[in-house]
């Protein structure tokens, strides 16, 4: 859905080393190199990472943001954000993004080599609001799901990889929409 990268908290002031080592955890089959990952949302900490994600200025209840300052937040069992994405930020990624959005089904196959397959049933969703994606990131519906990792992490130069993304199931696209309709583009559609 969204890729931004956070531009406060430990991840930002830090830098994405610190946060690395100080959040991250050993990869378990590749030597010298740590990883930040693991489901991220607003019921719970991760496990992996012992950090719950939070809505700092929002009102779950009214469902609306309270502080134009606050933002999107990965947060220590102490309050300490380490990685915090600013209301304001998101919301200009999710208008320029989702105002009008295409979901387009796919698989992959691994064997004998990676090849990707494309399904014929598009979903088309129009009439979305910031405080769609706000309410169902309250619902633990909308998710943060970084792959970060770094490589050679104990060189004096390591190599880092930044993928900072939340997800949301296809079942739940239609939470963040006013209306999704689905096409069959298949070959013998009248849609093409």
């Amino acid at each position: 859905m969204l890729t931004p990268e956070p531009t406060g908290g430990v991840y930002a002031v830090e830098g994405v080393p610190a946060f690395i080592r100080r959040f991250g955890h050993a990869d378990q089959k590749i030597e010298d190199r740590l990883n930040f990952g693991g489901i991220h949302n607003a019921l719970g900490a991760c496990p992996a990472t012992g950090l719950s994600l939070a809505l700092v200025g929002y009102d779950i209840q009214k469902q609306k943001i309270t502080d134009s300052a606050g933002g999107l937040s990965l947060l220590t069992t102490d309050g300490e954000a380490a990685a915090t994405w600013p209301y304001a930020g998101l919301l200009a990624h999710w208008n320029r993004k989702h105002a009008r959005a295409a979901y387009v089904p796919s698989n992959v196959r691994e064997a004998p080599t990676r090849q990707y397959r494309f399904g014929d049933r598009v979903r088309l969703a129009v009439g979305t609001d910031f405080l769609f994606f706000l309410r169902a990131v309250a619902q633990g519906a909308i998710y943060y799901d970084p792959g970060i990792k770094m490589e050679g992490a104990s060189t004096a130069h390591p190599q880092i990889k930044r993928r900072s993304q939340f997800r949301i199931k296809s079942s739940q696209i239609p939470l963040l929409y006013r209306a999704v309709d689905e096409v069959d583009l298949g070959p013998n559609s009248r849609a093409g």
